[in-house]
């Protein structure tokens, strides 16, 4: 890995969000020439030097919607982590045009000025919300997908790739810190439904395979992301029984929010001929223009997490645990 990034510039698009942030803090461990990290939270720059106090940051503050601000920022830089977005889904969703600006419009522009300044590597930060997208959120996220990998078409020499995952562990804005927050102030915990799954991993585990996703990145491929599954609720339990002090906290459904899925899926049926799967994630080069379909007997379905074995209430525990959540 240090190979990789040893001596390189390297830009990351919203470097102050909790996906931006570990990025930045796993690749000082490499050495790198210098991190760039390109945000528009005044706020959000601050509390990341605050937190990670480096001689390699260079705070850049600005937004992807600013095509000469993004073309500026990104002069002689070696790599790219594009990890700017706008990703709730029910503020996406009544706010549709602001999603577009950001999340399609904003990777066009990091796209055209990695080509301009010859970037060496771009990965893109992705969601399972792409698949199968039912909301503004999903169909931005899958066109700014189809924006990276496709970019190269022409002469570019830039390699570019997409990362995808879902849900990451106590993220800002994630169900966790609001799970914490109402379980402190006594309930009740607000579930969409008992039925409701999602795949999880921790911020340092997702980041960690995103930067092995850009050492192995040789162009076009989207890298999605081994990921476990669980119930909502079940989460809701173990977070009840780990900060509730034993009071008798109450779950009350409030229904699925507008444009949510019962459940999410990291990949399609009609994907499985581009798919290889490897020991940490699966590899899929789905592109119309790419002929090198793979043969993988060993994939049959979809991977959903209607389908996937959820984690018990034990192993969410042991998972919290490690991550250092409870």
């Amino acid at each position: 890995m240090k190979d990789s990034f040893e001596g390189k510039d390297i830009l990351v698009t919203g470097g102050c969000g909790s996906i931006g942030l570990e990025i930045v803090r796993q690749l000082i461990s490499f050495n790198p020439k210098r991190i760039r990290v390109f945000d528009n939270s005044e706020s959000g720059h601050f509390y990341l030097n605050q937190k990670l106090n480096s001689e390699k940051i260079r705070n850049l503050i600005g937004d992807v919607r600013d095509r000469d601000r993004i073309f500026r920022a990104m002069e002689g830089v070696d790599v790219v982590f594009h990890a700017a977005a706008l990703k709730h889904v029910p503020f996406c969703e009544y706010n549709p045009f602001e999603a577009v600006y950001t999340n399609i419009i904003g990777s066009k522009h990091v796209v055209e000025a990695a080509i301009q300044n010859k970037v060496k590597a771009v990965i893109g930060i992705s969601t399972d919300k792409a698949v199968n997208p039912v909301n503004t959120m999903g169909a931005t996220k899958l066109l700014s997908e189809r924006i990276i990998i496709n970019a190269p078409l022409g002469t570019s020499p830039t390699s570019f790739a997409c990362v995808r995952f879902g849900n990451v562990l106590d993220s800002t804005g994630s169900v966790i810190p609001i799970f914490r927050e109402q379980i402190a102030n006594g309930g009740p915990v607000t579930v969409t439904s008992d039925e409701m799954t999602r795949f999880f991993m921790t911020i340092p585990q997702a980041v960690s395979l995103t930067l092995e996703a850009a050492k192995r990145v040789r162009g076009r491929e989207i890298f999605i992301l081994k990921m476990n599954a669980l119930n909502i609720k079940d989460l809701a339990d173990v977070l009840i029984e780990a900060f509730g002090n034993g009071k008798d906290i109450p779950i009350v459904n409030v229904g699925v929010r507008p444009g949510e899925k019962l459940y999410e899926v990291l990949f399609t049926e009609e994907e499985l001929p581009y798919i290889t799967e490897e020991e940490d994630m699966f590899v899929l080069k789905n592109s119309p223009y790419d002929e090198s379909k793979v043969s993988n007997k060993s994939i049959t379905h979809e991977y959903s997490s209607l389908k996937a074995d959820l984690l018990t209430k034990e192993e969410i525990k042991q998972l919290l645990q490690r991550a250092k959540i409870i």
